[in-house]
């Protein structure tokens, strides 16, 4: 037994190291600084201020801390995405990425400790791979307080409501490792392009394969002509794979390669309508329907019921449909992952918000940088304007697809469904009020793929359908600047302009789309019936698609997949496009951007058809980007 001098002693000691160890208390912790404004956003035109937002109303607070080398970073990703360097191909893993993105120690410890001031410990937080992002739940009062802010209740002109704070401020010392919070003032949905898919028919009325007139061929066959196999009012597989020239390749490599798509805002990928597509026009791959990988995030919606009449009305799953039966009517066998998400947790329908207004690219992001597999190419079908993003907080994510970018993923994104934009809604929501053309976020971002849209076939010409009014969008972005990997050819479409729209867009900001591919008039079985589908939703996944089966020789043949593409793009693999002169990005009440010989903010580079004889003739494109045997048109 311990005597009580002894057992003093070992008081006094635990005390000391509890002292020592033990972590920081508010009366210990280094006095902050005073707040200032670090960030401000205009509310768009379209959302108006309701009401104070209620104190208890829970926020899924996202920090986003300054990347210590994304720098370093950006350079490995030029360096593994540029065929001519020597380090093609040699993809970082996740902890090489991580260990460039992650945040400085000081950063850290500032934040946590302006954290603890608040009463907030480390053990209530998450954080993503990298740690450059933050995660905690708490509600309006506490935000609030944190970000010396007010929240309001937002309602947009269709009657959606969102809890924001169009400014909020920091303690001075904490500006230099901030780069964003959200959700505060970023007005952002990720819409199905806006617009989204566009029926032929608004009202999503459907019909039966005897009441459409001159249907495609149902039948698979690999001796049809692109004028035999394409029925330009009614596309299906069978036409896209004679078209690009994938129709007489088998996939080498399925299981090793992966495609993948995004679903966002509830919408889900009905099995059952696509088995009935699949059995329609891809009959061999019919069991896919019931065997591709669904990954629900943070409450994704993965509905397999009949929708009720309110989701019908609201052509639940048109997009989620379009995407899985467009992939794989032309990829099978390559394994499809659908990852369904439905924005950060938790998420709690109320009066107030009855749908998740919180940001799903961020969830998605974050989410799929923590796995150690990841589809080599994934495809999404979303968008909205670019000034409803704060630049603070579009950067930060656009920097995240980067990060994926250098793991070996193609990303495709959407270039929307309105041209330069809607007419009627193009002005700046910076309280000027200024006339201006209106690009698309991430359709903007230098770090990603972006894919217009095309009809018709001998030739493809811009997509355009004044039935409900789509047109294929294109533009430049006004928050980031023109990559190097865009010169000269961007640069000189921007100068073949000459002094058309002065004021209207960013002369020197990143041009998109990069490619394009058929977006109109897309058979979709929805609700068990056809319906006629427009959009660049409906072009993203063909061209993922047709890049994933390109992925799909390169790991069979033992290479690196493409990974970003823009580089290797933009320096050789256009050539191998099949250019589109014909058509307009019209739009804000202009004619909008013309389609013209080599690139341009209509179509790109173009689509991805190059008969064999433009394969010999570039080597480099041969052996590095793709065998002969893909991408061999049959026009006619």
């Amino acid at each position: 037994m311990l005597s009580t001098v002894a057992r003093s002693v070992l008081l006094t000691l635990f005390v000391a190291s509890n002292t020592v160890f033990a972590s920081p208390t508010r009366s210990t912790l280094p006095k902050l600084s005073p707040y200032a404004v670090k960030d401000s956003h205009p509310v768009p035109s379209k959302w108006s201020r309701v009401a104070p937002a209620p104190g208890d109303h829970l926020i899924n607070l996202n920090i986003g801390l300054k990347s210590s080398q994304f720098d370093v970073l950006e350079k490995h990703l030029y360096e593994v995405s540029n065929p001519s360097h020597h380090r093609y191909g040699q993809y970082l893993t996740a902890d090489e990425v991580n260990e460039f993105v992650k945040p400085t120690d000081n950063a850290l410890d500032a934040v946590h400790d302006w954290l603890l001031e608040h009463g907030i410990e480390q053990l209530e937080l998450d954080y993503s791979p990298a740690k450059d992002w933050i995660k905690i739940d708490l509600p309006v009062a506490a935000v609030e307080r944190l970000l010396n802010t007010s929240y309001s209740v937002f309602a947009d002109k269709d009657g959606s409501q969102i809890v924001r704070a169009p400014v909020w401020s920091l303690p001075l010392h904490l500006h230099e490792h901030v780069e964003t919070i959200q959700p505060t003032n970023s007005f952002f949905r990720p819409l199905p392009l806006k617009r989204g898919v566009v029926p032929v028919k608004s009202d999503h009325t459907t019909m039966n394969l005897a009441q459409m007139p001159d249907a495609p061929p149902a039948a698979d066959s690999t001796d049809l002509t692109v004028a035999q196999a394409c029925n330009a009012s009614a596309v299906t597989p069978l036409c896209l794979r004679t078209l690009y020239g994938t129709i007489n390749y088998k996939p080498k490599a399925a299981g090793a390669n992966k495609v993948g798509l995004t679903d966002y805002l509830m919408e889900a990928n009905n099995r059952s309508d696509v088995s009935v597509f699949l059995q329609k026009y891809r009959p061999e791959a019919a069991l896919a329907a019931y065997q591709f990988e669904v990954d629900v995030i943070a409450g994704g919606d993965n509905q397999q019921t009949p929708d009720n009449a309110t989701q019908l009305a609201a052509g639940k799953d048109l997009e989620g449909n379009l995407d899985a039966e467009t992939i794989l009517g032309i990829d099978y066998p390559t394994p499809l992952v659908a990852y369904t998400t439905g924005g950060s947790p938790p998420f709690k329908p109320d009066d107030l918000t009855p749908t998740n207004t919180n940001e799903p690219y961020l969830t998605w992001v974050n989410y799929v940088l923590g796995q150690s597999s990841i589809p080599q190419t994934i495809s999404t079908s979303y968008g909205d304007d670019e000034q409803t993003v704060p630049k603070s907080f579009a950067t930060k994510v656009c920097n995240s697809f980067a990060e994926l970018g250098a793991r070996g993923v193609t990303l495709l994104f959407a270039s929307g469904d309105n041209g330069v934009g809607p007419t009627g809604d193009c002005f700046t929501n910076d309280g000027k009020n200024e006339s201006t053309f209106l690009p698309e976020f991430p359709a903007s971002c230098p770090y990603v793929t972006t894919v217009g849209a095309t009809k018709n076939q001998n030739p493809e010409v811009a997509a355009f359908d004044p039935r409900n009014g789509f047109v294929s969008g294109g533009g430049f972005s006004n928050y980031f600047t023109r990559p190097s990997y865009q010169e000269p050819l961007v640069t000189d479409y921007v100068g073949s302009l000459g002094d058309i729209y002065p004021g209207l867009f960013n002369k020197n900001g990143r041009g998109y789309p990069d490619i394009a591919a058929q977006g109109q008039s897309f058979i979709t079985i929805w609700n068990g019936s056809i319906t006629l589908l427009d959009g660049t939703s409906a072009a993203t996944p063909t061209a993922a698609a047709v890049i994933s089966l390109v992925n799909d020789a390169l790991i069979a043949a033992g290479r690196a997949p493409l990974g970003f593409l823009n580089p290797f793009l933009y320096s050789e693999a256009y050539k191998t496009f099949t250019d589109i002169t014909s058509g307009n990005s019209m739009g804000c009440g202009t004619a909008g951007f013309p389609a013209q010989p080599g690139w341009d903010a209509v179509t790109g580079f173009g689509t991805p058809v190059s008969l064999e004889n433009r394969l010999i003739s570039y080597p480099l494109i041969r052996t590095i980007y793709v065998p002969p045997v893909l991408f061999v048109g049959r026009l006619g």
